[in-house]
């Protein structure tokens, strides 16, 4: 089993990877396997919403970036995905929401009903904004979303005072327990995945 945590900081080796490594350092005392995935600090292209990735035997994105790319290989092979995020402006960096919004949307198949987890870093304040944010990619796509002791958030401003923040600390080892919990549940669990009824959606008019 295999958990995809996405470090969608612009920093590689910052708050959000500290936090993301001590899920890792979790997950693997558990027999749990890792990998952190870091969506960078270059420009990402958002979903332009063509619709196009919804239409028969589409393959996806129409925007075929190595991003892209890389991130659906990933996910196809992962067993649940834990996405990290810095605060900005009391919400997640644009370039990581416009990567989720992308994903989430054109390569669903291979995320419903997997579990999934956010973690949020953020030096003061819009840690609770973000977090919930970010759950909401989970909840559209049945996804069980995992929780920990507490909301899953760390507070400082430099990987040292990450490692300070021992009450952030402890709720990222809880939420990794929780999360190789359910998995294991799942793998030993002869239940088959909920049956879908067709969606429907309907628009509010006057």
């Amino acid at each position: 089993m295999k958990v995809l945590l996405v470090n969608g900081s612009p920093h590689k080796n910052g708050c959000v990877f500290t936090a993301l490594s001590e899920i890792a350092k979790t997950l693997e005392r558990d027999d749990i396997q890792s990998e952190i995935f870091h969506i960078g600090n270059r420009p990402v292209q958002g979903c332009a919403a063509c619709f196009a990735c919804q239409k028969e035997n589409a393959q996806g994105c129409v925007f075929k970036d190595q991003l892209y790319i890389d991130f659906v290989d990933r996910i196809k092979t992962c067993d649940a995905i834990v996405i990290g995020a810095p605060v900005y402006y009391a919400s997640a960096p644009g370039a990581l929401c416009a990567i989720l919004d992308r994903v989430f949307f054109s390569a669903s198949r291979y995320l419903i009903h997997k579990p999934g987890a956010c973690v949020v870093n953020c030096r003061r304040g819009g840690a609770s904004a973000t977090f919930d944010r970010l759950n909401k990619y989970f909840t559209i796509l049945q996804m069980p979303v995992v929780s920990s002791q507490y909301w899953n958030s760390t507070h400082g401003h430099n990987p040292e005072e990450i490692i300070q923040d021992f009450e952030g600390m402890q709720t990222m080892r809880t939420l990794a327990r929780n999360m190789a919990y359910m998995l294991k549940c799942a793998e030993k669990s002869s239940l088959s995945i909920p049956e879908n009824e067709p969606i429907v959606l309907t628009n509010f008019i006057r």
